[in-house]
């Protein structure tokens, strides 16, 4: 049987012992190197993710370019994903993680390079940074599967969901951090140095996956093919009515409402006659409202009502964008954008958690990376259409009607699903 160093189970004594109910899955020590490593390199991705879209819009100023852009950073994840979550299941999930976020940290050392010596210019220079993030996307395909079924081996399955929901919070943390220092690093000395941070900003997530002390765990073997093993994730996901349901609503939510943040330096600069700075307050407000809807679900006690707490906050992310679209006033944006960023990061944890609580083992890789396909792969088809559709109708009118389909969708998922559940548990307590 092949070894995979990391264990299902592998807790070590904690520093925190009495951690509260809303930070318990920090008890572990190996969740603890994990949080603060990636917490570091997150506010660096989130650096140049900011600096890559106003450099994209400055050169050129073009919408169109910038759903380029955002198509050719996610559609890896459409059609690599699965292979990744193959690979997560059948090999090192440890090594694999490791080896994923050093490509990273090379791609942007390259990145910052490329930018810092000038090679980045006019048009030319915006698609050498499209293809920079078409293979970023690539290390990312592999990376997400990968590092999502990761955490049930740095905490096993009781402390899961709080470590679904803190992840989340340590991700949209970085994500009001990282693009204010990247508006004020743009501002002082260029987009080029966001770039370098984010390439040292890997350095701490290596050092502390290395860090782990890693209990080596059984790998069942299996005669099925690759195709067939991927088909089974994929056959399990739409076999349970859960998951199935709440895997479309989600992507729903990321082909059409997330969209809102490649319109951002169009916002700032074009609707809003705002700066560089403009766009990472707008960024933040986001990452802000994102980072209290995961710290609010991760003080939940219990995990019962995903579905009725999934369609609220799709409805209420949907009626928000629909505001945005049309607000022309810096700071009615910022607070309508806290209440997207509430909400749609409230409803990709509660996805997130009632998936992995109900996918086996031994397919969690390959169901997260079903996960990964249609809530990251479908975001580039997404990010064209609204690139299109915003050229021809304007920006504010496209994501008006981004929204308006994120409320149908919605509302289909409380009819057939969630009036559907209260009326299955009213027979049952008959």
């Amino acid at each position: 049987m092949k070894s995979d160093r990391t264990a299902v189970n592998a807790s070590v004594p904690a520093r925190f012992p009495a951690a509260s109910t809303r930070f318990r899955a920090m008890q572990h020590r190996n969740f603890q190197l994990f949080i603060a490593g990636q917490l570091i390199s997150l506010i660096g991705t989130w650096m140049q993710n900011m600096a890559q879209l106003w450099l994209v819009y400055r050169l050129t100023h073009s919408a169109a370019l910038l759903g380029v852009f955002g198509f050719a950073s996610q559609v890896p994840m459409l059609f690599l994903s699965s292979i990744g979550g193959y690979v997560g299941d059948r090999y090192d999930r440890h090594r694999g993680v490791i080896a994923t976020q050093t490509i990273s940290m090379i791609l942007a050392f390259v990145l910052a390079a490329l930018t810092l010596t000038g090679a980045i210019r006019g048009t030319r220079g915006a698609w050498v940074m499209i293809v920079v993030a078409f293979l970023v996307g690539v290390v990312n395909a592999f990376d997400v599967p990968i590092r999502q079924a990761f955490l049930v081996q740095m905490v096993g399955r009781e402390d899961l969901p709080n470590a679904i929901a803190l992840n989340s919070s340590m991700f949209n943390g970085a994500r009001i951090v990282g693009p204010a220092i990247a508006a004020f690093t743009v501002a002082w000395v260029g987009e080029g140095w966001c770039f370098f941070l984010n390439g040292l900003s890997f350095v701490a997530v290596i050092v502390a996956l290395l860090m782990m002390r890693i209990e080596p765990r059984e790998i069942k073997p299996s005669a099925d093919s690759p195709l067939k093993s991927l088909v089974q994730g994929f056959r399990f996901a739409m076999s349970d009515l859960p998951v199935r349901s709440s895997l479309l609503l989600l992507s729903v939510l990321s082909l059409f409402g997330l969209q809102y943040a490649v319109f951002m330096p169009i916002y700032a600069l074009d609707i809003l006659k705002g700066t560089v700075l403009t766009q990472g307050y707008l960024m933040s407000s986001a990452g802000v409202g994102a980072l209290t809807g995961a710290l609010h679900f991760a003080a939940r006690k219990h995990y019962k009502g995903l579905a009725r707490w999934i369609a609220a906050t799709a409805t209420t992310c949907a009626v928000c964008l629909i505001l945005f679209s049309q607000a022309r006033t810096f700071w009615l944006c910022i607070a309508v954008l806290f209440v997207v960023g509430f909400a749609a990061t409230s409803q990709m944890a509660a996805t997130n958690t009632l998936i992995q609580n109900r996918v086996p083992d031994e397919l969690r890789s390959r169901v997260m990376a079903v996960y990964a396909t249609m809530f990251m792969g479908v975001q580039p088809i997404g990010a064209l259409i609204a690139g299109g559709l915003a050229k021809r109708i304007g920006p504010q009118n496209a994501l008006t009607i981004f929204g308006s389909l994120v409320l149908v969708g919605s509302l289909i998922f409380i009819v057939r699903v969630v009036m559907r559940l209260g009326e299955t548990q009213t027979a049952a307590a008959d």
